[in-house]
């Protein structure tokens, strides 16, 4: 369903899609561009936050990692982030806020573990794009751009699409640690068909993430993608690369191509992580002692988030942590009805708990100061209940909470009107959500990227 109607003033304009070419054009020379890095980033200055090269006092925001969290089906913000206690009930709906670590700053009654570690997160409250559909919004949420084709409900992924975050990382920084730049888990997301935002796009398959499709939560996980069969042993796996680098070399070979090399590239990293043992220790989730689990909740989101934490560790440099999706329309987070018992009884305590847990995790390893952690859906909801006692898609104004990676903690970034409805002071877009990724990585947000052809692109 669309935006509810009955609010009559229009959002703020936001610029037109933009090219392959202009990709980490991400916002930054735009005013709106250097405000959430400027207010966020613990930078000297706007201008130091956004160089690739370190300036002249030698600060540059560095991260190692990042990790973000998707509640997909788009979180009520005025029911957690933003709540509006003096708006007319219609509009406030049954929650009630509390008080947070952090005097002045409030959430909603169900995000208890979120609210006593306020001081170590951010929340922006003004972020907004103009995509009404999911599968569009997903675009911008994980890719930090407006989709070529516009705001299509069943869009999906093609040749020419953008890549996701974690894909333009692995492609402008390639050496890994663990072999490993860009990791997905607990499923892939669908609504109807793939949702987009999930792939490497027009980076093509070298760049594609490494995508993790069983619970994490269940007695026995393990990754079967990277376990060999019975009758394959280490030294067979070795040969048979061997075998497939011989024919490759053969008279009649097909010709050397950029989607060949890609392909190529594909299968090398696929025969590396088979062979190894950091790969497979690092998803070895069992080790963690029971007490940890429990913390972050026995439960496949926090399971997930505990992945997540061991694959950065490991030296993942990025992490997707797709919630809520496999287990069906009315378990997800797209409340068109009975949006307060969904919040209350089953999406808030999970998300609270491996939430609040993660980011206490890594603060207590050494980690939190280099993994920037993010959690966000693709849209918030109406501000006006609707007739089912749910809120609808509402793009125009939303939340995200953002911790560690040079983010000071403590803070509110933006605001919104009195019923959450549009940004009411420093409106921020998901492009300059992207360009915090890259700047906080170090890279330059004005940097082209090329596709597997060598096209700057349109």
């Amino acid at each position: 369903m669309g935006p509810y109607s009955a609010i009559s003033r229009r959002p703020p304009a936001l610029a037109a899609g933009v090219s392959r070419r202009s990709f980490l054009h991400a916002g930054a020379v735009a005013s709106l561009g250097l405000s959430l890095p400027s207010r966020l980033l613990r930078a000297e200055s706007a201008e130091t936050a956004f160089k690739s090269a370190p300036s002249a006092d030698g600060h540059r925001p560095s991260i190692r990692s990042c990790i973000l969290i998707y509640f997909y089906g788009g979180p009520s913000h005025i029911d957690t982030w933003d709540m509006k206690p003096s708006a007319p009930r219609e509009v406030r709906g049954e929650f009630a806020p509390i008080s947070t670590s952090v005097p002045g700053i409030q959430v909603c009654e169900h995000l208890p573990r979120m609210a006593r570690m306020a001081h170590k997160w951010s929340v922006v409250r003004s972020i907004h794009h103009p995509m009404t559909n999911h599968n569009a919004a997903a675009v911008e949420a994980m890719c930090g751009r407006t989709p070529l084709k516009g705001d299509l409900e069943l869009l999906d992924d093609d040749a020419l699409s953008f890549p996701a975050y974690g894909a333009v990382l692995s492609y402008l920084m390639p050496d890994s640690p663990l072999g490993l730049p860009h990791v997905a888990l607990p499923h892939v997301m669908y609504n109807v068909v793939q949702l987009p935002g999930q792939t490497a796009g027009f980076l093509g398959a070298a760049y594609e993430r490494f995508q993790i499709t069983t619970d994490p939560n269940a007695p026995q996980f393990d990754v079967s993608t990277l376990k060999l069969t019975a009758d394959v042993s280490s030294s067979r796996l070795k040969t048979r690369n061997q075998l497939l680098s011989v024919i490759d070399r053969q008279p009649g070979s097909p010709p050397e191509t950029p989607q060949r090399r890609s392909i190529e590239e594909h299968y090398g990293k696929a025969f590396a992580l088979l062979r190894s043992e950091a790969v497979r220790h690092s998803l070895d989730i069992a080790k963690e002692p029971s007490p940890l689990r429990d913390r972050y909740g026995r439960n496949t989101l926090g399971q997930s988030m505990l992945l997540a934490r061991r694959l950065v560790e490991s030296g993942v440099r990025f992490v997707n942590v797709n919630d809520r999706i496999y287990n069906g329309q009315e378990a997800n987070w797209d409340s068109h009805q009975s949006v307060f018992p969904r919040h209350r009884d089953h999406l808030l305590p999970p998300a609270d708990q491996g939430f609040s847990a993660l980011i206490e995790d890594l603060d207590a390893r050494g980690l939190l100061e280099t993994t920037l952690v993010i959690g966000l859906g693709e849209f918030g909801r109406s501000p006006r209940i609707n007739s089912s006692a749910g809120r609808d898609h509402w793009p125009h104004c939303y939340s995200i909470v953002l911790a560690g990676g040079g983010i000071k903690g403590g803070r509110v970034l933006g605001s919104s009107d009195k019923i959450g409805a549009y940004p009411a002071t420093e409106p921020v877009s998901p492009g300059d959500q992207a360009a915090t990724i890259f700047s906080s990585f170090g890279l330059d947000p004005m940097r082209e990227i090329r596709d597997i052809t060598g096209r700057p692109g349109a």
